[in-house]
């Protein structure tokens, strides 16, 4: 027998799709073309940088054929500044801004930005940031500065935004909307089961009510309309 499939994505798959991600890598020799079902890869001639999907980045860094330029947000400073935003206010951190696109071009969205790029901005987070990051900690910690550093400033940002989600998920009780904007993919996935959790009590919560006060309504109509007759029983024994 089947299992229920979970609501949403799950962190696993999550990972999976943050592979699809563009990161900026260094030849260490010269590598032919690829055609892949994403588009074709071109060329690699060291030491000119080419932007790679993340999946085979890692597999070239695995392979010593490749080092891997990691994102400038990825950073101890641009981490650091990051952290000291999110501390100093209620609103998570702005992620990257949208391209302009004309009227013939199809609008981008994340997670198919060039946000993890060697050009990426250094001051906000991309969708998969919390992926990428761990990934690149695990496959390439050789190439990030101060991978100590950073493994410790990204763990205290995802403590803080984190607390930030439960913090938000409070005010629903009071009808009140939650922002949401700047959270990331895995954030979402990690968070799922527990925002659920929050909404679906909280709808029992209103449903208990409702049906409260609706007896109650019946029941004072019930007593009203018994008091009524009673008045005119008497009225009828006076006359």
């Amino acid at each position: 027998m089947a299992l229920p499939l979970p609501t949403g994505l799950t962190p696993p798959e999550v990972a999976f799709l943050c592979e699809m991600e563009l990161v900026t890598v260094i030849p260490r020799q010269r590598l032919e073309g690829l055609q892949l079902l994403g588009g074709s890869i071109p060329p690699l001639v060291p030491p000119y940088r080419s932007p790679l999907p993340l999946w085979l980045a890692l597999l070239l860094k695995r392979q010593r054929r490749a080092n891997i330029l990691p994102p400038p947000w990825l950073s101890p400073p641009s981490l650091d500044a990051i952290l000291q935003l999110e501390t100093s206010t209620p609103q998570f951190s702005h992620p990257p801004p949208l391209p302009r696109t004309s009227a013939t071009s199809i609008p981008t969205s994340p997670p198919f930005l060039p946000s993890a790029i060697g050009d990426a901005l250094p001051d906000a987070l991309p969708y998969h940031w919390l992926e990428i990051g761990e990934m690149l900690l695990e496959a390439a910690s050789d190439d990030i500065p101060e991978p100590d550093t950073v493994r410790r400033l990204m763990r205290d940002l995802r403590e803080v935004r984190m607390a930030k989600m439960r913090a938000g998920v409070e005010v629903l009780e009071g009808g009140r909307e939650v922002k949401m904007n700047g959270v990331g993919a895995m954030e979402v996935a990690e968070g799922r089961a527990f925002i659920g959790g929050v909404v679906d009590g909280l709808r029992k919560i209103g449903a208990g009510k409702e049906t409260s006060r609706r007896e109650r309504e019946a029941e004072e109509r019930e007593n009203g309309v018994g008091r009524a007759g009673d008045e005119e029983d008497n009225d009828d024994m006076s006359i």
